[in-house]
Order: structure tokens, then sequence, then C-alpha cells
């Protein structure tokens, strides 16, 4: 066995990057380019965004923060033309890396390495655009030469979807906040696949966010606060001349090592002495003992206490006057890292104490169990019953939870629906085959489906398919994800004085086929299900031919009655119930840009749409149909604060205990 860890090769080096003061190069200007321009802004680097077209080639949010000065906008033709007039002599005859400016192509190469060698600020340059429809085909054939000149200056590049040429990939990151403030904390969670799975670090990191308690971000803030108050003692220590010159080594000021308690990489356990309350300690002995505490409490005490650190306590914690508290006083406070329920009592206990007698069975039974929008919390007991106590095999749709399908007992095997766009119908056949040939060999089966099985979950196919081959299913109701994911996002689909009805709607037909939408009614609540991968379809349909924001008569063929307008109140729910809950609420006439700014989607999604969005925002609003519509706009900017959109992540902090 060899002494010390194997090197397997294939990783990245990650690192924090600090790029304060420095520039950023974005190239592109769409919603991608937009992202990088927000993470480095907030890493307080100065971004540039180099675009064809200038400030009317990006898209809005780089218009919207140009506009305020966040980040500066540059014409690629503007920069082309003036370095062909100023400068192609110069690159053509000394240019480090030999570019000649003969061709558009050319032109645009030797202006970004003109512009590169006269801007040493630049730190890294970022290349968006390599999958736009807009972009691709040019920017992709520059992409290569970007990257050429980037090493040349010795500047790490990132090229969207182009790993080959990437020195280095933008982690999927979440920023936490400090719930006492609501301001974000320093603390930062990153997850890479180094370009082998995009999508799935995504979903990894917000899982990783969700199994977190909540108070992480707070508990940052107060231990680097801790960290402050013990250097700034240790300073003093070290201007009074009270720590000996061969202590230095041992003590970590501030700029020397860095983080005291991290630059021990083996544990924080060193001991810290024991002194009776007549001894004395010297400065050196108190600063050691105080960054070892620092490193005790971090890595044992509750983040939820350590969150509410106050700084009484801290001054507590460094004169050694306060201990570690109890395990048993917190380890039931925090948030839990898994929803689980408890196994329920299906059978009643004999009142003679004896166990009734089980009863054999002959034939196998499907059952077409509904599991809800998600939270295992919502499950039926019916439901919990099939799966935990009854289920012998268990055909699972592809979006049924992962922690619903943690209740499965391990010795029930569990499959899960092979449905993928363009794959619907045969997996679809598949899974009933499935059921169908476990069934005759005598296994009760469970068909799990999220929602509500009738509620476009197919299962009225299913029941003639099984009924047709000589079995008839049960069907288990589940609680509908169209009721229950709105009330989670704060959205009843009914409200007195705002909403009388509510309409359930698909928004693709079978086999991808465009599906007519209802009409406009104000007194009505739309909700869209399995429409939000084709939002601006949807959004062309309900507002084509509107007085404020007319479309082409293909879009008014998909609705029947009124266009709704561009103002009504739009609610975008994804993975309603579930801790990454995502809420983007916005018009009509803003939440298709508003859906692009977010990045990557978190299905299963849905639509809400009507003037039961606000219902309940805050103070409330219920006077929605006794005031009609002049107040409208008002009433939208009252709710929106002014903005165009709001996000919302998370669910009500009340359900993590039941």
């Amino acid at each position: 066995m060899e002494p010390f860890a194997p090197i397997t090769g294939g990783a990245s080096l990650l690192l924090s990057f600090r790029v304060r003061k420095r520039t950023v190069l974005v190239i592109g200007g769409n919603a991608l380019a937009a992202s990088r321009a927000y993470t480095s802004l907030e890493a307080d680097a100065d971004v540039v965004v180099l675009a064809r077209g200038g400030l009317q080639g990006v898209c809005d949010e780089l218009q919207w923060r140009a506009r305020r000065g966040q980040v500066s906008v540059l014409d690629w033709e503007t920069l082309s033309s003036n370095n062909e007039v100023d400068n192609v002599g110069q690159l053509e005859r000394g240019s480090a890396r030999g570019v000649e400016a003969e061709s558009d192509l050319e032109r645009d190469v030797a202006a970004l390495d003109a512009y590169i060698a006269k801007t040493p600020s630049i730190s890294l340059v970022c290349v968006t655009g390599t999958l736009s429809p807009s972009y691709s085909p040019r920017i992709r054939s520059l992409a290569p030469h970007i990257a050429r000149i980037c090493r040349a200056y010795r500047i790490p590049v990132n090229v969207a979807d182009m790993p080959a040429l990437c020195d280095f990939y933008f982690a999927s990151t979440h920023r936490f906040v400090d719930p006492s403030t609501g301001g974000k904390s320093s603390m930062q969670l990153g997850v890479t696949a180094n370009g082998e799975g995009c999508r799935l670090a995504s979903r990894i990191q917000r899982e990783a966010v969700a199994a977190l308690p909540k108070e992480v971000g707070g508990a940052v803030v107060r231990i680097g606060k801790l960290r402050r108050l013990a250097r700034e003692q240790e300073q003093k220590a070290e201007r009074s001349g009270a720590v000996d010159e061969k202590d230095d080594g041992e003590l970590d000021i501030e700029g020397e090592n860095g983080d005291a308690e991290d630059t021990d990489v083996t544990t924080p356990n060193q001991p810290v002495p024991i002194r009776r309350a007549d001894e004395t300690e010297s400065r050196a002995e108190a600063v050691r003992r105080r960054m070892r505490w620092v490193a005790q409490i971090s890595e044992y005490w509750p983040i939820r206490r350590l969150s509410a650190l106050t700084e009484l306590e801290m001054r507590a914690v460094l004169s050694g006057n306060i201990g570690l508290p109890s395990v048993g006083s917190y380890k039931h406070e925090g948030r839990s890292s898994s929803q689980s329920l408890p196994p329920l009592q299906t059978e009643l206990p004999s009142q003679h104490g004896l166990k009734p007698a089980t009863p054999s069975r002959k034939h196998g039974r499907i059952l077409l169990v509904g599991s809800g929008p998600g939270h295992p919390s919502l499950l039926t007991m019916a439901t919990h019953s099939a799966l935990t106590k009854h289920a012998d095999l268990v055909l699972a749709d592809k979006l049924v939870p992962s922690a619903v399908l943690e209740l499965i007992p391990q010795h029930v095997e569990l499959r899960i629906a092979r449905k993928f766009p363009g794959n619907a119908d045969g997996a679809q056949t598949e899974m009933m085959e499935a059921a169908l040939e476990a069934a005759r060999r005598g296994l009760t089966v469970v068909r799990l489906k999220q929602g509500d099985p009738v509620v476009y979950g197919r299962a009225g196919e299913e029941i003639l398919y099984f009924r047709s081959h000589g079995i008839e299913p049960l069907v288990v109701p589940g609680v509908s994800s169209a009721l229950a994911a709105p009330m989670f996002a704060g959205i009843p689909v009914t409200q007195r004085g705002v909403a009388e009805t509510f309409i359930v709607c698909t928004g693709v037909g079978r086999q991808g086929k465009e599906v007519r939408l209802p009409g406009y009614e104000r007194a009505r609540t739309l909700v869209i299900l399995m429409g939000v991968a084709r939002l601006k379809e949807v959004v062309g349909g309900l507002i084509g031919n509107s007085p404020l924001n007319p479309a082409s008569e293909e879009h008014e063929g998909r609705r029947d009655g009124s266009p709704y307008p561009p103002i009504t109140p739009v609610a975008i729910i994804e993975r309603g119930s579930m801790p990454d809950q995502r809420v983007l609420v916005s018009t009509l006439a803003d939440v298709c840009t508003a859906l692009e700014s977010l990045g990557a989607q978190r299905p299963p999604g849905m639509i809400v749409v009507g003037w039961a969005v606000l219902a309940l925002h805050g103070a409330g609003d219920v006077r929605v149909l006794e005031e009609g519509e002049e107040g409208d706009e008002k009433r939208v900017e009252r709710w929106l604060g002014g903005r165009r959109w709001s996000v919302m992540e998370g669910i009500p902090e009340g359900w993590a205990s039941l």
C-alpha cells in the first residue's frame, strides 16, 4: 500500500479567484453574457462587454446595467474600424501574435489583439454566444483565435460549449444570505463537473443548498467577525511586544498565513491547555488558545447556534469564559437534510392479542397512484401505504422527486420511466407492458405518477389498457400540483374579490402539437402545466393582437377568446413544494425576458396567469374586481415594487418540520 494518496488526474484546481478592480472581458451579448457579467460584478471586477452592435446588440439586462454604469459595452465594429485606421499597420509589422487584418474575421482578431495589448488589467476573458442562433457561426469561427490571443497574453479564457478551448470552467454557484439581515454573505457554494455535465452539476448544487441549514450564511458572517476580533487581540499582543520573537512562526497575523484556523490541514482538535484559576496565561498562549477556539467552534458548534452568536458571546468565547454547548441541546433544531414520513400503522392489533392471519394473495394487482406535487408530507395515507407496505414493483414517472422515492423499501424493485422529448409514447407503452407482465406474475405493481394521476397523468389510457387485458386497476388520487404548487408560492387559484373561477390546461398537445388556450377573463385564473419550456409561444398566444402588444395571426390562432393584457400578472413555479422551489413573478409583457435572465430552468414547472397571482402578496389586494382595470398599472407597480420581475427561492420554513 502506498503511504500517501495516489494521484488521479482529470480534476480542476478549485480556487476562490479575487478579481477586485481587475477587468473581466465578456465577449457576446446574450443572457449567458449577462450571467457572466453579473457573476464578475459580484466579485467586484470591472466588466467590459464586447458585442457586435454595441449597446443595441446586447440583451435587456446588459443594456440596463450599462445605463447604470455597472458595465462598459464596446461595439466590435467600432473597435475594428478604429484599429484598422490607427493600428493595422503597426499590427501587421510588429504584433507579437502575427495577426494580419485582411478580412472581416482577421480585422476582428487584430482589433481584439490590439485592445488586450493596451488593457493590461484584463484578468479573465469569457466567450459566449457559441450556441446562439444570432451569434453562433461568427463567434465559433472567432473562438480559436480568441483563445490563442488570450494564451499568448497569459489570460485565462472560457469559451461556452467549447471545452477544448477553455482554461477554466464556471462552477454552478450559490451565494448564501444572512437570514438576520437579508444581505448576502461571503459564503458561496460551487459545484463543477469540469465540462462533463453542466446540467447535472446545477442540479447537484441546488440539492446541496436545499440540504444545508438556511443559517449557513449567517454562521459564516459571525465566524468572520469572531476571527477579526481574535486578530485584533493578536495584533495588540504583537504591538505590545508581549509575543516572543520565537513564537512568531506559530502565530498567524492577518496577511502572513491567511486563515488562522484553516492553515493547519490536519485537525482542529489540538488540545487547549487547561489552566487553574490562579494561573497566569501569557499573551502568546492566549493567542494560540483564541485561534484554536475559533477552529473548535467552527468545526463542532451547530450551524444555527453559530448564526445566532452575539458580539458579547464572541468576546466570551475568545476569553475562554464559554464552552461548547451540549450536542443534545441543538440536535433537533437544524433543518433535516432529508424529508420523510414515519411508517403508517396499517393493521389494527387484534383485541385478543393475536395477530390476524394474513390473507393469501392469489392475483396480482395494479395501483395507479398520485404522489402529489413533490413534498413527501403531501402524500396521502393510501399512497404512503401503497409505497411502503404493499408494493412489489414501483414504476415511477421521471419527475417524481427523490424525496418520495426514498420512502420505498430497499427490497422493492424501482424502475423510472425513460420519458424524454420524442419518446413519451414509447416510454408510456413500455411502462404499461411492464406493469401488466408483473401483475400477471402475482405482484402488486404501483404505477407512481406525480400530482394526481388523472390530471394530465395519462391515467385514463392506462385504465383502459389494463382493463382490456383483464385487470381492473385501482386509482389512488393524489394532491394535484395544479392546486398545491400555487399555494406553496402564496397564490390562491380562487380568491373572493379577485378570481371566481380557474382553468387548468396544458401548454403542449399530443406529440408536441400546439393547443388552443382560453381567452382572457378578469375574474379567472389560468394554470398551465407543461408550458414553461414553450413560454414564448404560450405568451404569444395569450397576448396576440393585444392593443398594447400586437402579435402575428399565428399566435392569435392559439387562443379562444379575448387577448390578455400584457400587464396581466404571471408566475412561473418550478419544482413546486420542494426545498429548491423557485418562483418568478412578473407580467406577461416581461416574463420571457425574466425567465431567460435566470439561466437554467428547474423542471417540472407551471405557469399561473391572472390577478390571483398578486392577491395575497404583502398586505393583500382583494379589490381587483371591484375597482376595475383603471388602476391596474399602479396595482402592478405596488406589487412588484417598481421592478419588472421578482424571484423567490425555497418554500415556507414551517414545512421543514412537517
